[in-house]
């Protein structure tokens, strides 16, 4: 007995020393941004940060019973899921590839774990999800709209999957993402929408770019034109000034010279009255008042008549240049109407010829127009027949074909074609004894060779 307890205690020492020794190898420290998934025969339990259980637990063999568990590793981050070269239809049936970026997270470690053994099969069910979801929504939409529209699409594939990823505890970070659209081989579609757009641009552009031209060109002629006419304007301004400066000068010159003609006779009889013999002074002053006094007079008229001629040149030279302003007026304004009338008598033409060059680079379009031309030509050749049967009140009974058809046999029939088949239908109706006998009831006589003669 005393022998036993010793084994005991050494026993238990032993037991506590593996208990101890396996439960700091069995321990787990859970990383950041992961979540371990526990599984014991009772419950299963998340390990990570923030989760309630913590993040350490102790990974006992799944072999012992009662005590073992299962692991499932799963990120807590976001991760992303790639569709690249993948091969789908639009509505029409048109192959094309297309490279997807999604990027989801795990929001229920617990559902996850229990739809997935490791995190390399949920992306795998992930991506078949995904690829179910592209393959439905875009074929039921044409290549164009697909390629002109790829975030409303995104939104939709995203729309699309988010409740079927609720049965993996995923849920999708942003919407899905067309990185890029191309051609499958041997398929140019893509590539020939590619080339349309880029036509059409170009075209947009050149009409722009000359469009723009043409204003500008407009711009600068308009422009020209108008520091032409200010520059004939101030040249005239100019010329006016200085015609009445010159005229004005000359003026006061005239008058300056007669005054000092007449100052210089005045001057000159005083000094002559001034000389006289002093029998003659009475005389000589009495004259020379009268003198005086018609001088003044006689100068008081040329003045006089000098102002009136100014004044009436003046007046002259005023309703001359009011005429010359009308005048010009007149001709800048029919000028400004004759180019109005022309640009509004071209700019029709000028539609035209552009819609010809367009036609004229469009052969489909020049082919269509020909069948429209076509089918009027039909219709007037169908309504003529139509109203030349009606006047000659003939009626077709046609067994076969149409309308046409039917008058085209008239008209076989009123030809040469249809007198040679007449003759024979009457030679054939001849030989036989009833139409021997009915031809000569209405006077047409039958000879041994089977030829009719009209009685």
């Amino acid at each position: 007995m005393d022998l036993l307890i010793p084994i005991v205690v050494g026993v238990i020492a032993v037991l506590a020393i593996v208990g101890v020794l396996l439960a700091f190898a069995w321990r787990r420290v859970v990383e950041t941004n992961t979540v371990h998934i526990v599984q014991s025969s009772r419950k299963t339990t998340s390990y990570g940060s923030n989760m309630p259980a913590g993040n350490v637990y102790y990974e006992v063999p799944s072999f012992i019973p009662l005590f073992g568990v299962t692991v499932i590793e799963l990120p807590v981050n976001n991760f992303d899921l790639s569709l690249h070269g993948y091969k789908a239809y639009d509505k029409d049936r048109v192959p094309f590839e297309l490279d997807l970026v999604a990027f989801f997270h795990i929001s229920d470690t617990n559902v996850a774990a229990k739809r997935v053994a490791n995190f390399n099969e949920l992306k795998t069910q992930l991506q078949a999800v995904v690829q179910g979801a592209v393959r439905k929504i875009l074929a039921s939409h044409e290549i164009g709209l697909i390629m002109g529209d790829r975030s409303t699409f995104g939104n939709q594939f995203t729309e699309e999957v988010r409740a079927e990823l609720l049965n993996w505890g995923v849920e999708p970070v942003k919407n899905l993402e067309l990185m890029d659209i191309r051609d499958a081989d041997g398929s140019k579609v893509i590539a020939n929408i590619m080339a349309k757009k880029i036509s059409h641009i170009d075209m947009e552009s050149r009409l722009e770019v000359a469009k723009n031209r043409q204003q500008a060109e407009t711009a600068e002629i308009a422009a020209k034109q108008e520091v032409d006419l200010r520059a004939e304007q101030a040249k005239q301004a100019v010329g006016e000034r200085q015609a009445q400066q010159l005229q004005a000068v000359g003026i006061a010159n005239e008058v300056s010279k007669q005054e000092i003609q007449a100052q210089a006779r005045v001057t000159k009889e005083r000094e002559m009255d001034v000389l006289g013999v002093e029998t003659q002074r009475k005389a000589e002053i009495a004259k020379n008042a009268a003198i005086v006094e018609a001088d003044q007079v006689k100068a008081t008229d040329i003045i006089f008549a000098e102002g009136e001629k100014q004044k009436t040149i003046l007046t002259a030279e005023g309703v001359l240049e009011q005429e010359k302003r009308k005048a010009e007026g007149i001709q800048v304004n029919g000028v400004a109407a004759a180019d109005a009338q022309r640009l509004m008598l071209l700019a029709p033409v000028e539609a035209q010829i552009t819609l010809a060059e367009k036609i004229a680079q469009l052969p489909e379009y020049q082919a269509y127009l020909v069948q429209i031309e076509q089918v009027k030509a039909a219709q007037a050749v169908g309504i003529a027949n139509a109203g030349a049967l009606e006047a000659a009140n003939i009626k077709i009974i046609a067994n076969s074909g149409d309308a046409s058809t039917g008058i085209a046999s008239i008209g076989d029939l009123l030809g040469s074609k249809g007198g040679v088949a007449f003759g024979a239908l009457l030679e054939g109706f001849a030989n036989t004894p009833q139409g021997a006998a009915a031809l000569a009831r209405l006077g047409v006589n039958t000879n041994e060779g089977g030829k009719t003669d009209a009685a």
